[in-house]
Formats: C-alpha cells, sequence, structure tokens
C-alpha cells in the first residue's frame, strides 16, 4: 500500500509539473460547458429585425410593440421607405424585415382583415423558417387579444417572402461553411506539421544555414499548402454548383481573392502554432483542438451568433472563419460586391499581417 501511494504521489506531481497538460484536463471541459451550454442550442433569440411601418396607427403600433418585446428579436432599425429593405439586407445586419402597409388600423375596423408581410434573409434557412414562425406566433396572440371585445373577429394574414434562398435549401448555409472549416483546418494543421516535421527530422539545420531569408523560407513552407487550399476551393465550388444547385450570384474572381486571403491567414495561424509545437502530433492536436471548435461554434455556420452571451460575442470577432463566413454568404450567395465586404476583408488582412510577422519573429528568435 505503502509503494502504491508512493507510486499515485509521483503520478500526481508529473501531472502537476506539467502545466499544459493539466490546462488541457482541467480547462477543456470548462470550455466545453460553457460553449456547449450556450451556443449549442436549436433557439434563435435577439435575432436584428427591421420595421417598416407605412401605417404608423394605434394597431400597427401596438403590434410593433409586441415584436419588439419578445426575446426573440432586437427590433434595431426603423426603415422609412421600401428602397431601405434591400439596402439592410446588403448590410448583413438584419435577418428579418417586419412591413406593415398603410391603413393596417383601416382595414381591421372596417374589412376585419389586414396584411403583415414577413420579409426574411433565407441564406441561412434555418434561423429564417425559426425566425418567421416566432413572428407568426406573436401576430396570432395579437389577433386573439385584439378580438376578445369584438363582435365580428378580426384576421391578421402573414405574408412571408424569402430572399435569395426561396427554396429554403440547406445547402446554401451548408457551402459556405464547408469552405471556412476545410481551408481553415487544411492550411493550418498542414501547414504546422510539415514545419515541425523538419525539426523532428533534423533538417531544419539544413534550412537555417541556407542563404535564404527567415521570410523566404517562411513563405517557401506555405506556398503548396496555397496551391492546395485553391484545389480545394475549385473542387467545392463545382460541387456546389453542379451537384448542390447552390448557383455563385456574385462575383467569381472577388470570391476567388477573398478565399485566398482567408487562405494566407490560415497558412499565417499554421506557423504560428509551428513556432511553438514540438512535435507532429502536438501540432496535429494544437490545430484541431485550438481550430476546429472555434470555427464550428463562433462563426455562424451551426449557430447564429447573436444567440450567444455578449462575451463569447466578443470572442466570436478574433475568429478569423466567423469574416470568411460572412464574406462568402454575402458574395456567392446574395451576389453583393466588394462594397458590402471591405470591412470584413481588412480584417482578414490584418489578422493576416499580424500572424505573419509574429511567426517570422519567432523564428528568427529560433536562429539568433
Amino acid at each position: 500500500m505503502k509503494q502504491f501511494i508512493i507510486f499515485a504521489r509521483k503520478e500526481i506531481s508529473h501531472i502537476w509539473r506539467d502545466r499544459r497538460t493539466l490546462v488541457i484536463l482541467i480547462g477543456m471541459p470548462i470550455m466545453q460547458i460553457v460553449l456547449y451550454g450556450f451556443a449549442l442550442t436549436n433557439e434563435v433569440k435577439n435575432s436584428r429585425i427591421a420595421i417598416l411601418d407605412e401605417s404608423r396607427d394605434p394597431s400597427s403600433i401596438a403590434l410593433i410593440q409586441e415584436i419588439g418585446a419578445s426575446r426573440y428579436f432586437d427590433a434595431v432599425q426603423l426603415l422609412h421607405s421600401p428602397e431601405d429593405i434591400d439596402r439592410v439586407f446588403r448590410q448583413g445586419q438584419t435577418r428579418m424585415v417586419v412591413f406593415i402597409a398603410r391603413g393596417f388600423h383601416n382595414d381591421l375596423l372596417h374589412t376585419n382583415h389586414a396584411i403583415v408581410q414577413l420579409i426574411a434573409d433565407a441564406s441561412d434557412p434555418n434561423t429564417a423558417n425559426t425566425l418567421t414562425n416566432y413572428a407568426e406566433a406573436i401576430i396570432n396572440d395579437f389577433q386573439q387579444r385584439i378580438n376578445q371585445d369584438q363582435p365580428l373577429p378580426m384576421q391578421i394574414n402573414t405574408q412571408v417572402r424569402m430572399l435569395y434562398n426561396p427554396e429554403l435549401k440547406g445547402a446554401y448555409n451548408f457551402v459556405p461553411g464547408v469552405m471556412a472549416l476545410v481551408l481553415m483546418l487544411v492550411c493550418a494543421m498542414m501547414t504546422s506539421i510539415s514545419i515541425v516535421r523538419e525539426k523532428e527530422m533534423g533538417t531544419m539545420e539544413v534550412l537555417l544555414v541556407s542563404p535564404l531569408q527567415p521570410f523566404l523560407i517562411v513563405i517557401a513552407k506555405a506556398i503548396p499548402y496555397l496551391l492546395v487550399s485553391f484545389i480545394n476551393i475549385i473542387s467545392i465550388l463545382l460541387l456546389s454548383v453542379y451537384a448542390l444547385d447552390v448557383p455563385i450570384a456574385g462575383n467569381l474572381g472577388l470570391l476567388l481573392a477573398e478565399s485566398a486571403l482567408f487562405t494566407g491567414t490560415s497558412l499565417s495561424i499554421g506557423l504560428v502554432i509551428s513556432n511553438f509545437a514540438r512535435t507532429q502530433q502536438t501540432a496535429m492536436l494544437t490545430s484541431m483542438m485550438s481550430l476546429m471548435l472555434p470555427t464550428l461554434m463562433f462563426s455562424g455556420f451551426l449557430f447564429p451568433v447573436e444567440n450567444m452571451p455578449v462575451p463569447l460575442q466578443v470572442i466570436s470577432n478574433v475568429v478569423p472563419a466567423k469574416w470568411y463566413y460572412i464574406i462568402v454568404k454575402q458574395v456567392m450567395i446574395k451576389g453583393l460586391s466588394f462594397s458590402s465586404v471591405w470591412k470584413e476583408t481588412l480584417i482578414l488582412a490584418g489578422m493576416t499581417i499580424a500572424l505573419l510577422a509574429i511567426s517570422i519573429r519567432n523564428f528568427k528568435i529560433r536562429l539568433a
């Protein structure tokens, strides 16, 4: 028994000294509980919607207040004309527009019949369908309440329009997410492993004594995976168009250029990981654990980011896949131009430059 206790103490001391393993053993379950508890839900909450109320009468105002009071919606914008609807959807911040035409209150009083139009961004078909169902339920509750004291029942019909994806095909949301996930994992993981392999095999010394500058060595290691990534991009686009019937609504050249930028960001992440990983196994596990889960959870691919608490929404801003996912949906699905994605492009470019600078700086430190 004494020997058993000594052996157990030895193993505990080994784990305690290995702080990285300790962080993984204790930190990963906590992280997963937090992420799954707040992000992994089919419920859509705090979705940004816009209101176009041409009637501006007591009934329309009461209905808008009813919708705005729901925890499912965040009425962030009041529109002034039908021309504003296309503009807010192009900005990419609005999930749905509630349109109440003129004479809403008058139609209810005199004809006992009025119409409310729900216009949703169906580039994410699941969220669009869920939001319209929520809105219809609120309108039905409003209708039942106003009919309590009426001799003749008033009826409010809802007309639903799904923009960008009228058939609600899941592939319209699936393709951009897969592009972001594949490029992030392939580029980052394979780049980090390739450099660590050089260190494990002892061939890194040959590279260090070569005439090439550290910057050129880093770029040379990333070039092959850049070419592989382009093959992946072309393959995914061909399959999406000819197999999944997902058209490329925007400019193909712009889409490829943005994909190349995101590939550069992913390669830069792989280079940073390679600077700190000592074995191929460590590089692979670090790439998988630190990139796959954030890409799935924080990009908006599987779950809307607005569902999460504000701290997690802030964290999502440092996940490159989030910005690339937005770009692909704006360009490929909605057919928008560079003027609609320039902010996301600048963010990805800034991330790429910063990560590349970190990787090269640490590479120079190893040379010293």
